[in-house]
């Protein structure tokens, strides 16, 4: 396992990203943009990305499964239905929606350099170890889930 393996809590990601948003945006301010109503689309985008993720974390709780993934070997169930019919990862699609919101806010279209950083991070150091435990815990039912719903959306 890499060190950085489920280390980071991806709520503390999501804060280093968008920090590191608003220092590109602050940075590069030729790249800003406007247009109207941006203020109400970014809020919107965040607003949804923040009632996806509580989606997740209430299937999860309804299912008496730990929301915590840096230590998915407490993972009592797969959970499957509700918003992870559509996503494996619906909390941290919910956290990408956010900082695209972010992104929209800051008004800058450098800032959403850090995008792809997100998800790489979390594809490699997140989510793979994560499948692969729940792989190994819940076998052929895992097997069949991953077939059915991407890892995103």
């Amino acid at each position: 396992m890499n060190q950085l393996e489920l280390k980071i809590p991806p709520v503390a990601l999501l804060l280093i990203i968008a920090l590191m948003m608003w220092g590109i945006a602050d940075l590069f301010m030729s790249f800003s943009f406007s247009f109207f109503a941006s203020s109400f689309v970014a809020l919107l985008i965040a607003f949804l990305g923040v009632v996806f993720a509580l989606l997740g974390v209430y299937q999860f709780r309804m299912q008496g499964t730990t929301v915590d993934p840096r230590i998915p070997e407490q993972s009592a169930s797969l959970v499957t239905s509700g918003v992870y019919q559509f996503s494996r990862n619906p909390m941290y699609v919910g956290m990408l929606l956010m900082l695209v919101g972010w992104g929209i806010y800051l008004g800058n279209i450098a800032s959403f350099l850090m995008l792809p950083v997100f998800i790489l991070y979390m594809n490699r150091f997140q989510i793979m170890p994560e499948e692969t435990f729940m792989a190994e815990r819940f076998g052929l039912a895992y097997q069949q889930y991953i077939k059915s719903v991407r890892r995103w959306l």
